[in-house]
């Protein structure tokens, strides 16, 4: 008895570093499934088991590049529970990172589905996720890393697993940029789109290696520790629905390859398979759970892992040597710009605040890439640093979207009071870009329903920054509304069809305003009314300037929940300048948003005002509607000077993926023939309760509306933008 305990307490205590074999973790791919992967590293440290290697393939190769690089286990779980995971899935940057004009033409065009339009016919990109907000991720999370080009220089060797798309073959990825390889490897093909690295496209490795217990072997690892959340095949039962037929025919893509590395695992192996049963590839949000399962299942191989464990100094020192090797960019010696296109590189360098001879400055780095990816030229907007004899290279690298230069758009809007008075829009638009090296853009786009609108604008920036600018542009458009007298009766009915053409020369003050100043000439015709005749039939000439300045800094066009938005513009019309018409207005608006105890606040107030002439009907100003004074018809408070003031109160619910919300609204304001007429006491009221969900389209809500002069109004409303009033 004496000799067996004996013996087993050689076998399984701690091993001299110089006796110990090589151990290699290989971490297999599995989307959220991964982060389990996490809990095994945390009972490996708290086993004092070093690892000489690391391999990982998808969410396995990002797990595991973080380790390798040196950053702690505790890092590592506090990183991922704070990680916005669903930025990882969007590529828009934010809306704040766009120009002006592109925040107004998503009002109109906010569905682009990466739709190109050229010569040979319509194209479409490699993913539905370019992988854009993706690659901002993984540089920070390996930045300490960035400077290194060989993987086997990291605290831990280490090697990606990623597919090669054309042959279908094993990409084994050790060196380059540990940021990319990582993005490779987690290419979902379809979702993401691929990587280009050294002339191949490269996506997720669990389509030829899930598990690469091989290249842990080439390696040089004696015993391999591995991890595999792959997921099983389901039974026929489950087999009755499209998505699980295609699920489960990935599934045996990655089930297969990593069958086959399973069977090269010998008795000296560990392998470890957390029980993952009810959890799938996109609960990310449950992490600190998915770290504890994956911490149970390497906790039921201690036995196993034990002897694998060292003495306290080698522990000791094998942590001081991963946290030791974390690397500082140093100044920058040069900036480089890797490109192909037809935009010449000032057009970038120009947009580039980082100095050389100074530090990196990520975050100012960073937000010059959004404000290059939010023009909308670019599938992808990266960075990588590299060493050289001067110092520390810095190349901004841009991957023109394959699907351009020219982009189709799309819009809907709808509003119906469930009183005969229904409004419904359809449009698209074609934006034709980089037609000269400045940026040129020619865009067109249409709207068909009953507000048919066209316009073209040629738009040409005077220097490389697009600081000024010059635009060209047409447009016809024809409205319908109604007009009511004092009682709230409606009176007449009136269409009136507007065409100009347009000369802007215009100034970018920062990302998130603007200066423009217009001259138009054209001419509105009242083609038809209906009822009580309010104005002469026929053509009226218009012609006038107009000066107009805008900061819009608002998160969302349609669903802000933080952000403002200020529009003032003065407009002068005179017989000299081809106008019937002689008066001077002023348009201004003023919109906020934030949180405040856990509900989302707006405010709005508007104003327009003629401080002199007569305008005439076709320019008078028209509220009513859907947040527009909601408990009343559109266009019947009408006059030639108006104002509003509103607040709204919202609070959203649900999950992240699918939000609804519900709220309520008050509104306050008037138009008067005069604005000294205007006071609250003649004002008009209206309170509403809304509720609707948020969709690609823009919000879809349903909205109930009380004035106090006792009407009611009911609205259901899709893709509403709170600036629509001004523009």
């Amino acid at each position: 008895m004496f000799l067996c305990l004996a013996l087993f307490a050689l076998l399984t205590s701690p091993v001299l570093a110089a006796d110990r074999p090589k151990v290699g973790l290989v971490l297999s791919g599995g989307g959220a499934k991964g982060l389990a992967h996490v809990g095994v590293l945390r009972v490996l440290e708290e086993m004092n088991v070093p690892v000489d290697f690391v391999v990982g393939t998808s969410a396995g190769s990002a797990v595991g590049a973080l380790y390798a690089s040196g950053m702690s286990v505790e890092d590592i779980e506090q990183r991922f529970i704070e990680l916005d995971w669903l930025s990882s899935f969007r590529d828009d940057p934010g809306r704040v990172y766009k120009p002006v004009r592109r925040k107004q033409e998503e009002a109109r065009f906010p569905l682009t589905p990466g739709v190109g339009l050229r010569a040979d016919g319509l194209h479409v990109g490699g993913g539905i996720i370019s992988g854009q907000n993706l690659g901002f991720i993984l540089n920070e999370l390996t930045r300490s890393a960035a400077l290194v080009q060989d993987f086997d220089h990291l605290p831990i060797p280490f090697r990606a697993v990623a597919t090669d798309l054309e042959t279908g073959g094993e990409v084994v990825i050790g060196d380059g940029n540990l940021a990319e390889a990582i993005r490779a490897s987690m290419s979902i093909p379809g979702v993401y789109a691929p990587v280009e690295r050294g002339g191949r496209l490269l996506v997720d490795g669990g389509v030829a290696n899930n598990l690469p217990v091989s290249v842990a072997r080439e390696m040089g690892a004696d015993v391999v520790i591995a991890v595999d959340i792959t997921d099983p095949l389901m039974e026929t039962e489950e087999l009755r629905e499209a998505f699980s037929v295609v699920g489960q025919l990935t599934t045996v893509m990655t089930r297969r390859n990593t069958d086959q590395q399973l069977e090269s695992l010998t008795d000296q192996d560990i392998l470890i398979r957390p029980d993952l049963q009810g959890y799938t590839s996109s609960d990310f949000y449950d992490a600190p759970v998915l770290y504890e399962l994956g911490a149970t299942g390497a906790r039921a191989h201690a036995v196993e892992l034990h002897p694998l464990s060292v003495e306290r100094p080698d522990w000791v020192a094998f942590k001081a040597r991963l946290s030791s090797r974390t690397l500082s960019a140093g100044p920058i010696a040069r900036i480089e710009i890797d490109q192909r296109g037809n935009l010449s590189q000032d057009f970038l360098l120009q947009r580039i605040h980082q100095e050389v001879g100074d530090e990196l400055n990520v975050a100012v780095l960073e937000a010059d890439l959004k404000l290059i990816y939010g023009l909308g030229y670019y599938e992808t907007v990266s960075y990588s640093l590299s060493p050289s004899p001067n110092g520390t290279v810095l190349t901004i690298r841009v991957r023109e979207k394959n699907w351009g230069p020219n982009y189709l758009s799309f819009g809907l809007n709808y509003e119906d009071n469930f009183e005969g008075d229904t409004r419904f829009n359809i449009a698209s638009s074609l934006r034709m870009t980089e037609l000269n090296e400045l940026g040129a853009e020619w865009q067109t786009g249409i709207q068909l329903g009953t507000e048919p609108w066209v316009r073209t604008q040629w738009y040409q920036p005077l220097d490389y920054g697009y600081q000024r600018f010059l635009a060209v542009g047409a447009d016809y458009s024809r409205e319908s509304f109604s007009l009511y007298d004092n009682t709230g009766l409606r009176i007449a009915d009136v269409d009136v069809t507007f065409r100009h053409a347009d000369l802007s020369l215009g100034m970018e003050l920062g990302g998130n305003a603007e200066l423009r100043l217009k001259y138009a000439r054209g001419y509105a015709t009242i083609d038809e009314q209906v009822g009580q005749p309010i104005a002469e039939s026929g053509s009226i000439h218009q012609g006038g300037f107009s000066l107009q300045m805008l900061h819009d800094s608002l998160d969302d066009a349609f669903y802000p929940r933080h952000g403002a938005f200020a529009g003032i513009r003065g407009k002068i019309e005179r017989e000299g300048l081809g106008s019937d018409r002689h008066f001077d207005s002023v348009t201004a608006m003023l919109l906020g948003t934030g949180s405040w105890r856990g509900f989302n606040l707006t405010g709005m107030l508007y104003g327009e005002t003629v401080t002199g002439g007569e305008p005439g009907v076709e320019n008078a100003v028209r509220l009513g509607g859907f947040r527009q004074l909601s408990a009343y018809a559109p266009g019947e408070i009408t006059g030639d000077n108006g104002l509003m003031a509103a607040v709204y109160a919202r609070q959203t619910f649900g999950g992240p993926l699918i939000p609804w919300f519900a709220g309520l609204g008050f509104e306050a304001g008037n138009a008067w023939e005069s604005l000294e007429d205007a006071s609250w006491g003649r004002s008009v009221r209206s309170w509403s309760v809304f509720a609707g969900v948020d969709t690609f389209l823009g919000p879809v809500q349903l909205a109930t509306a009380y004035s106090n002069k006792d009407d009611w109004a009911t609205y259901l409303n899709i893709g509403f933008s709170f600036t629509r009033l001004f523009y």
